[in-house]
């Protein structure tokens, strides 16, 4: 059979490696009456399954072809229930696993469930005007529809708003919620749901530094990107004469896939998470089929359409399936090696990190808080907690900001050659931290770098 687990083909006759030996041309009918017999048995399988085995001649050679269809229930073999993982059947036997299953087989997108008692006073009305301009910028300026439409016009033009057209219910749904829903509302529709933010460089049993974020879709992306643009060094890249940051897209489809490819009704927690060697996002996920996702092999399978084409319309988002290839691209340019795509019922990207790999080209652009007045000012029920000791906030003010430059300073004015591991380790500083301090004082025209990164020597002004 295939390793796809919503459908197959089945082929009595055939080995594994392709080599046809067929059956017997008299006792193929048989062989069908028997294999119908099986699956039509509940004690054998249940629910059981209509299927039909068709005789068939290939090189001669007489072969039965059963088509599996995908199925929307959890079928049981001998009461033990098997998931299909690469080429081997794994036995199902812990309940959250069970449950997923279910969760994966359902023949709706969860996104779309309706809740008839959220009203709009229940939305975070107040971000549309922002989001407006957002869609018009992203339609190259333009103007967008959303535009000239009210708030009720543009969240129905969203399909945030809708029917089910089994009960026929009307409202909005579990899309809108997650995208537009103030805190409170979010919690009491999917409790379980928050992003972990996890910063490991020194103390990689705990953290560094965490935020827990519990709050609409929108502000989360922007949270998420801020806290990457906090602990992430950047490169200087240049793209057909123009300047990309490889950090900001990287994280951009990392961040824009576990948002919105994840599955809402799960308790599985999703994270970001930031190492010394890697960074990588996991969530909850409906999946099709379990391995390696390639740039080769990559088949788009939407789990949350709506929320997607959300995401699409503001411009954090592009087309299903660009992700995976717009990472493996600028992944060789940012770390030197490719990144990780593993499908299953938890879905994982993992991108390399490698600072000296950043280091070697002459030109870097050390990582600078940018601070988001609207994000910073919303009224979101999440967590920050550093560990002061092992990391040196980037974000401190006043005396512990000159007295940094000023020993920096000093340690150049000795050894004009020194690099900016050297000064972290003798002043007992995060790398990181060290290069955002120089990054500011070359911004603020205190110090010069001549020459390159590694062969330069700095000078004071």
């Amino acid at each position: 059979m295939a390793k796809r687990r919503e459908c197959g083909e089945l082929f009595l006759g055939v080995q594994d490696d392709g080599a046809v030996l067929g059956v017997s041309e008299k006792a193929a009918p048989e062989l069908v009456k028997n294999f119908i017999s099986c699956i039509s048995n509940p004690s054998m399988l249940s629910p059981t399954i209509y299927l039909a085995p068709k005789i068939m001649e290939y090189e001669g050679k007489t072969i039965i072809h059963v088509h599996i269809p995908p199925s929307a229930e959890v079928h049981s073999f001998k009461r033990v229930i098997y998931d299909r993982v690469d080429d081997a059947d794994v036995k199902v036997t812990a309940t959250g696993q069970i449950a997923q299953m279910y969760i994966r087989k359902q023949d709706i997108f969860t996104e779309r469930k309706i809740y008839p008692y959220v009203k709009m006073e229940d939305l975070r009305l107040d971000l549309l005007p922002r989001l407006r301009i957002m869609a018009a910028n992203n339609n190259s300026g333009q103007g967008h529809l959303w535009s000239s439409m009210t708030d009720r016009e543009l969240l129905k033009s969203a399909r945030l708003y809708g029917t089910d057209r089994v009960t026929g219910e009307q409202g909005y749904n579990l899309a809108a919620v997650m995208l537009l829903g103030k805190d409170d509302v979010i919690m009491d529709v999917a409790p379980a749901y928050l992003t972990d933010a996890l910063f490991r460089r020194v103390n990689i049993d705990r953290y560094d530094d965490r935020e827990i974020i519990q709050t609409n879709l929108v502000e989360s992306y922007e949270r998420l990107m801020e806290f990457g643009r906090k602990h992430l060094l950047d490169k200087f890249f240049l793209e057909s004469d123009q300047r990309k940051s490889l950090r900001n897209i990287i994280t951009r489809e990392m961040i824009a896939n576990t948002l919105i490819h994840r599955e809402f009704t799960s308790a599985y927690q999703a994270k970001f998470v930031i190492e010394n060697d890697r960074m990588y996002v996991e969530n909850a996920n409906r999946s099709a089929q379990s391995g390696v996702i390639t740039p080769e092999n990559i088949e788009p399978n939407p789990k949350n359409p709506i929320i997607a084409s959300f995401f699409r319309n503001i411009g954090y988002a592009d087309q299903l399936g660009s992700g995976v290839r717009n990472l493996f691209k600028y992944s060789r340019h940012y770390s030197g090696r490719e990144p990780e795509f593993l499908e299953g019922d938890v879905f994982r990207i993992t991108v390399p990190l490698d600072n000296s790999y950043l280091d070697s080209d002459d030109q870097i652009t050390a990582q600078l808080p940018i601070k988001n007045t609207e994000t910073t000012q919303s009224t979101t029920q999440s967590t920050t907690q550093s560990t002061t000791q092992n990391m040196e906030p980037t974000q401190s003010v006043g005396s512990g900001n000159l007295k940094a430059e000023l020993d920096i300073a000093a340690l150049m004015r000795h050894n004009p050659a020194i690099s900016q591991k050297q000064i972290a380790e003798q002043l007992n500083r995060n790398v990181n931290t060290v290069k955002y301090y120089i990054r500011k004082m070359q911004e603020q025209g205190k110090i010069e770098r001549v020459g390159s990164f590694r062969k330069g020597k700095w000078r004071g002004k």
